[in-house]
């Protein structure tokens, strides 16, 4: 039996700690990082790099790593990461914050399903989706 589910980021370009740090800047006190564990000399993954990061952002489990294999894959918007915000403020607030280098498909807007909705990918890929509860 099934015991649990939660979101896991896989990142081919070494980039899992600079994301995990980025989060905890934006997020602020609604991100955590509960366990971090690098590679080191003995691990098949690049020194340094994030074996694995166990994260609670806003509640939810997130975990990140560096994958040590080259795929022919990457981030795809089709899966997302969909926060509700409680104000309009803290909703530009992030759209603003993860948008920096990133990608938006839709701006943030009125589109007919939510009065203040957004989607971008952030500058690691990592797609988003923003909406005003």
């Amino acid at each position: 039996m099934a015991t649990s589910v939660h979101t896991h980021l896989m990142f081919q370009n070494g980039r899992a700690l600079e994301a995990v740090r980025r989060y905890e800047e934006v997020f602020g006190e609604g991100f955590s990082v509960d366990e971090l564990d690098l590679y080191d000399e003995a691990a098949a993954g690049l020194t340094g790099q994030v074996q694995l990061a166990v994260c609670t952002l806003l509640g939810q489990r997130v975990t990140f790593f560096d994958s040590p294999v080259s795929h022919g894959f990457d981030m795809t918007p089709s899966i997302s990461l969909f926060v509700e915000c409680d104000d309009d403020a803290e909703l530009e607030r992030l759209f603003g914050a993860l948008g920096v280098e990133g990608q938006v498909f839709m701006p943030l807007g009125d589109y007919g399903f939510s009065r203040r909705y957004g989607w971008l990918a952030d500058r690691f890929g990592v797609p988003w989706q923003l909406n005003l509860a």
